[in-house]
Order: C-alpha cells, then structure tokens, then sequence
C-alpha cells in the first residue's frame, strides 16, 4: 500500500550484516516490502519501496538506537544486540525465525573453571554482566571487539561469552561451548510513539511478515 503523500515513509531499519540483511530482504520481499533497486553491493545506505516505505542499513548494533530515537518506525536485527543494549524506547514484537545461533561461554577444553573469580572476554559486557551476576559469580570483564577465541589461547581471559553457529571456530582454537546464554534470531521492534501513530499501517506489516514466517515454518514441516 501507497503512503500517503504528505506523510512521512514508514522507515524500516535493517541489519546490514551480509546473513541477515539477505535473509530479511527476502522475508520482506515474500510479505510486499521490496526496494527499487538492488541492495547487495550497494554504497547507499537509504533505498526506497516500491510501495512506499522506506529501508535504511545500518549496522545491526545501531538498529535498536535508530528505532529508539524515532529515527526509524520499525527495526530488524539479532536478539543479541537487544540484549546488550537493553533500551526501553520500543517494542520487540515478532521472531523471524532466521539467522539462529546461540550466545554460549565456551572454555579451553577439558577446563574445569572452578569456583573462583574469572576474567572473561566477551564483546557482550552486558549480557555477560548479567548472567554471571545471575549465577552470583564474581568475575572482570573484559571487552574484546573481535577475536574473543584467542584469549583464553594467551592468557588473557579463563573465559569467554561469544556467539556460536557451529561452533567449528571454537574446536579450531582449542576452545568447547559450555553453557547457553541465550538462544538467538532476527527480532523485529518497533518504536513506542510510532505504534500508536501508525497503528494500522505497522500492524499490518507485522501481520504480513507473521504469515511469511508461518508459511516459512510449514514449508520446513
């Protein structure tokens, strides 16, 4: 459906990384929403719908701040990044069902971590903080952007909290998952102020990608 002229685009925030962005694009697609022209190796960051609406790709971090300060209606990213950030300006409303994985702590094998203090490296500092209070664990965290598999390797960390798909990463640098944090997939939200302004226009959008992943979950049996 058009919007109407004088308003402003239903703005839709995506997750830039390559799995996600593909995967919700397509989803997209299937329920009426689909750029003018093509994404992948674009440098735009801003594309148009063919009927109206408007996608912006942002890194997934990013998405939630975007759809918090009323910058976009609508936002797709992992529940990970939810998570840490822990923003309370939107609503999380739909699972997609793609792009699972799990955020686990995986240690050197064969380690038994004990009952003392840990140094744990993670990219997830929230996330960590939380489930280690949880498990009234004390422990320092230290905030690795990238590589977090080699920091047990050097002694930088007993630990660490990261995502794992496979976990082919993990064997490969003498590492085995122990404990699920969280499981993980695409989420959408939506921004509070924006789902009562634009109630109709976003509840069927949201109904529209609801039957994609139904339709999606049947196809698989």
């Amino acid at each position: 459906m058009k919007q109407p002229s004088n308003r402003k685009p239903l703005t839709i925030a995506l997750n830039r990384g390559d799995r996600i962005l593909s995967e919700c694009l397509s989803m997209l697609a299937e329920a009426g929403v689909e750029p003018v022209e093509s994404i992948k190796g674009s440098r735009k960051l801003v594309f148009e719908t063919r009927t109206g609406e408007r996608l912006v790709v942002v890194r997934g971090d990013d998405v939630p701040t975007y759809v918090e300060y009323d910058t976009a209606d609508i936002g797709i990213t992992g529940k990970d990044t939810l998570l840490e950030y822990g923003g309370s300006g939107f609503y999380e409303r739909l699972d997609l069902k793609i792009a699972e994985c799990r955020i686990m702590t995986a240690v050197p094998v064969g380690t038994s971590l004990g009952a003392g203090p840990l140094r744990v490296a993670t990219k997830f500092v929230n996330i960590a903080k939380q489930y280690f209070a949880e498990q009234g664990r004390q422990v320092e965290i230290i905030g690795l952007s990238s590589a977090m598999e080699i920091a047990p390797l050097m002694g930088l960390a007993d630990c660490i909290v990261d995502i794992v798909e496979t976990g082919n990463t993990l064997v490969a640098n003498g590492l085995e998952a122990r404990d699920v944090i969280a499981k993980v997939s695409a989420r959408v939200i939506v921004n509070r102020a924006s789902l009562k302004m634009r109630f109709d226009e976003i509840e069927s959008l949201l109904n529209r990608l609801e039957a994609v992943v139904d339709s999606r979950k049947s196809r698989r049996g």
